[in-house]
Order: structure tokens, then C-alpha cells, then sequence
């Protein structure tokens, strides 16, 4: 049985999917720390210029240790209204766009007080429209003690995985005998971007998943499997 976990993200790219999707259990790391200027809280889209960032505002000040299931979002921004406006704005003329804006209008009409909840609801939509069924943990629920390596290998034997898929960035930092000294087989995730045709002329790669929802709709399931 395979192992995915990742922090969860604002308007995920398409590895994210892609790892979910290649994986039997994944586990969202909400119980580590949060951090700035990642892609915890923002992702880009396109625009006809090449692409702009959609950030959702949250709490920082003083708060430099929190954890990720304790973020929350700054009250006093139109995030919402704009991020909103500049999907409808840009994707309008998107093939797929009418038949998924619905999701995304429902969810910015919410109040959010949480970036994780936001975050996970949007990951949602994804998973049911290109039907990944992949089983879904939060490391918060599982009582994980360790950090680093010994954190990824608790995870593994909580949920019973004999198998890790990590992304390649984890190779500077994840110690592989560990994982072979508890029988656990290290899979590295081998991800690029693939080209489909974008709203606007040009392509540019690794954008938040949106793009590819209402450019290809349910088609890009076929190319999750297909990479």
C-alpha cells in the first residue's frame, strides 16, 4: 500500500493531484509548521500576460510557531469577492468553465475562518470530479510524535503502508535507510507538467489546478493517468 502526505494548499497545482492520485492513502500534514510565502495560502492562475497570484490574507503577527490547522484568516480583505472575480474574469471564455464555476462561486459566497478548511474544500472538488478515491487521513488525527524522517515513517506504519511516494525536493533531507530499515519501500513522484491549450495564447506550466479543471474539465483525469 502506497503513502502520499503534503501540507494542505490553497488552489493546489496538478502534482498535487498527481500524487494524491497515485497513492492508496493520503494524509495531510496539518499538524506541522506554517509557513510564509510558500504555497500554503497562495497559488497563480492565468491571466493574458502570463499569470498573477490569489492569496488569501491570514494571521502571522506573533503567531511564528503555528501550526497549519491553526491558521486563520484575516478578517477586513475582499479576498473572496476578488479572487472570485478574477477566475470569472479570466476563465469565462474557458470550454469547461460554466460546468465547474458553480463549485468555486459556492465556495467564495462562504465565510471562512480557517485557512485549512478552505484550503481542503477546494482539494474536495477536485477529487470528485476526477473521481480519485484515494483514502484520506489528517496527520492531526493520528497522534504523530516524530519529526523529519521519523515523522513520514510513523505516519507509514499508523496507516499501514509498506510503500512512501515523496516528491524529488525530499531528497535533500529524507534519510532512506531509516525507511529501509522498517521494510518501507522509498517511491520518488515523477511529475511534469503536461501542455494542454490554455485559455489564453502560450502556455504556462504549473498554475493552480483551476486552470486545467476549465481548460480540459473532466479530461484531465485521462492525463493524471496518463503521466
Amino acid at each position: 500500500m502506497i503513502v502520499s502526505v503534503h501540507q494542505p494548499q490553497y488552489l493546489p497545482w496538478l502534482g498535487y493531484f498527481h500524487k494524491i492520485s497515485c497513492s492508496d492513502v493520503f494524509v495531510f500534514l496539518d499538524n506541522v509548521q506554517y509557513k510564509k510565502r510558500e504555497f500554503q495560502n497562495r497559488n497563480k492562475i492565468r491571466v493574458k500576460d502570463g499569470s498573477i497570484w490569489l492569496t488569501v490574507p491570514v494571521k502571522v503577527k506573533g503567531r511564528y510557531f503555528q501550526k497549519i490547522r491553526d491558521v486563520e484568516i484575516e478578517s477586513g480583505f475582499r479576498w473572496r469577492q476578488d479572487h472570485w472575480k478574477a477566475l470569472e474574469i479570466n476563465y469565462r471564455k474557458a470550454k469547461h468553465f460554466t460546468e465547474f464555476s458553480g463549485f468555486f462561486k459556492k465556495i467564495y459566497d462562504r465565510q471562512w475562518h480557517r485557512l485549512m478548511d478552505v484550503s481542503v474544500e477546494i482539494i474536495k472538488i477536485f477529487l470528485d470530479v476526477w473521481a480519485i478515491k484515494t483514502k484520506i487521513y489528517f496527520e492531526s488525527d493520528l497522534n504523530i510524535k516524530g519529526r523529519k524522517t521519523e515523522r513520514i515513517v510513523e505516519i507509514c506504519k499508523k496507516v499501514g503502508a509498506d510503500k512512501y511516494l515523496s516528491g524529488v525536493g525530499a531528497k535533500a533531507y529524507l534519510d532512506g535507510k531509516r525507511f529501509e530499515d522498517e521494510g518501507i519501500g522509498l517511491i520518488w513522484q515523477n511529475f511534469r507538467s503536461p501542455v494542454y491549450k490554455q485559455v489564453y495564447d502560450g502556455f504556462v506550466p504549473n498554475l493552480a489546478a483551476v486552470d486545467i479543471l476549465f481548460n480540459l474539465g473532466k479530461e484531465a483525469e485521462d492525463v493524471l493517468k496518463s503521466i
